[in-house]
């Protein structure tokens, strides 16, 4: 995840040097496309030749990308390589999210999807904030090679982690013909619609925050992930259980109410402390629902079918990403008075979320 995030706040500025400032919002859209598309087959394959397998495919593919980054001749050789690099979080993440899933008990499900979560938020707000750092001290091609040195690192301490996948078969050509059943399962619909929801917000975040920090005149373009990523290891210390005891939906109409707010707190900041508190409050938002979402996922797939499982919660994420990155080529004109429209939308989205998790709870059975 720090791999994946060292380069994005100075993407902008990337293109831009390029001479594609209008195409800002492809940089995000573009990566999940990929990443999107090729969760079909990491579920799959998770589920068949193993999990380890799929996470070292994935980690290699962000190291060939960072190394090639530095490369980039024009705007869409640089959004080619975005495009790949988006195969990296397709596989990646999809094997280890079912390889956690295989070593929780039932009875702390949610408490261990904390502690995944807070990793994850960590390699998110680290990566940000010191990406730009590490731009400002040795430049954008070493913070690239920085990058896929992470990535390195990963590959080699993954290693170390024992696979868990029982009765794996070799890889084969076959393996990759996909059916509906591989694109889809059906049984974690209800936690890939709200995570489709809500993704949108994170979309936003990720094309505006950068310019915005800019704006309000901090120089570091990652300053609103380094809090975020603060507040919501804060959090998780304290709520790691919550959905353990209350339920997966009730915990989470609490994080979107709050992902709600900061997404309003954010569109109409106009000076330091009150983005500061609005990157605060996501964080929160983030470290009750995140690790709720992963549970609720867990909890709702079939033992056999945890790679297909993940890969589907995934496609929302990554969906969701896509749909508010994208929104904001007509929401966001690269101005701060531009800012409102599209944090008011991500906030709408939210608000949906959450009317749908009221609706599922009271019409909808389930034992979360």
């Amino acid at each position: 995840m720090t791999s994946f995030n060292l380069v994005i706040p100075e993407l902008n500025d990337f293109i831009t040097d390029l001479g594609g400032a209008d195409y800002k919002g492809l940089i995000i859209s573009i990566f999940t496309i990929s990443a999107g598309l090729s969760r079909p087959f990491s579920g799959k394959l998770a589920d068949t030749i193993g999990r380890k397998k799929v996470m070292l495919f994935g980690t290699a593919v962000c190291f060939v990308v960072s190394l090639l980054y530095p490369l980039s001749f024009s705007v869409w050789f640089f959004l080619v390589l975005r495009f790949i690099h988006g195969f990296s979080v397709g596989f990646q993440p999809t094997g280890a999210t079912a390889l956690v899933t295989d070593i929780l008990p039932e009875d702390r499900r949610g408490m261990g999807m904390g502690i995944w979560g807070t990793f994850i938020s960590l390699g998110i707000g680290v990566g940000q904030v010191f990406g730009s750092y590490f731009f400002t001290k040795i430049g954008i091609n070493n913070l690239f090679m920085i990058a896929a040195g992470t990535a390195v690192l990963s590959g080699i301490l993954m290693m170390y982690v024992q696979e868990t996948l029982e009765n794996r078969v070799k890889f084969s050509s076959k393996l990759l013909k996909i059916k509906g059943e591989d694109v889809v399962e059906p049984s974690v619909l209800p936690s890939a619609i709200v995570m489709f929801l809500t993704a949108t917000c994170s979309g936003i975040i990720f094309v505006i925050t950068p310019d915005m920090s800019g704006y309000l005149g901090s120089e570091n373009k990652g300053l609103f992930f380094g809090y975020y990523v603060v507040s919501t290891i804060i959090v998780r210390l304290f709520s790691a259980r919550l959905s353990d005891k209350i339920g997966r939906r009730k915990t989470l109409i609490i994080g979107f109410t709050l992902l709600l707010t900061s997404m309003l707190l954010i569109g109409f900041s106009r000076d330091l402390t009150s983005y500061i508190t609005a990157a605060i409050i996501f964080g929160f938002a983030t470290g009750v629902s995140s690790p709720t979402l992963f549970a609720w996922t867990a909890d709702l797939s079939h033992p056999e079918r945890r790679g297909v499982g993940a890969g589907t919660m995934f496609i929302a994420l990554e969906a969701g990403i896509m749909v508010g990155s994208a929104s904001t080529y007509l929401t966001y004109h690269n101005t701060l008075n531009s800012v409102p429209l599209p944090f008011i939308t991500g906030a709408f989205m939210a608000l949906v979320s959450i009317v749908y998790l009221i609706w599922h709870l009271k019409f909808r059975q389930s034992n979360t």
